[in-house]
């Protein structure tokens, strides 16, 4: 195999495990969100994410749908109740909201410090560094409600 096919195919395993584990660290952030924060209206919502572990070029993942993230997070919620990580209580100081997690993921230790700011019922920028088995991470979460369903 080429030396191109092969960092390739590291890449791709490394983006499948990063993957799933940012999402649920962003989970982690709305367990918080979904307790704390004003309700977000339902709609059109355009989700931009960047996730930077320092290993290259960040990683962006760009979603639009038809949700009402509020809801979305109640699940996600549900979800984590069972997973055994460990959420501070958020300070909140105007529309920002800080908070911090221990979570055992997949096998990975991953603590993290989450700030999400809110801008009203349609959009929230949220941004978790965190400590993943030693390795720092940034993910940035830009979320904004675009139009009606």
């Amino acid at each position: 195999m080429s030396s191109r096919r092969t960092f390739i195919a590291v890449a791709a395993r490394r983006r499948a495990r990063i993957l799933p584990i940012a999402a649920l660290i962003a989970a982690v952030a709305a367990q918080v969100a979904a307790q704390e924060l004003p309700a977000f209206r339902k709609g059109q919502w355009q989700f931009e994410r960047t996730i930077d572990d320092g290993s290259g070029a960040p990683q962006k993942v760009s979603l639009r749908k038809c949700t009402n993230p509020s809801d979305d997070m109640k699940r996600q919620n549900a979800m984590l109740s069972s997973s055994g990580c460990k959420v501070t209580p958020a300070v909140r100081s105007g529309a920002t909201y800080s908070y911090s997690a221990q979570c055992r993921l997949q096998g990975v230790s991953v603590d993290s410090r989450s700030v999400l700011t809110a801008e009203g019922d349609g959009a929230y920028r949220l941004v978790v560094d965190s400590l993943e088995d030693g390795r720092k991470k940034r993910e940035v979460l830009v979320a904004r409600r675009v139009g009606d369903c």
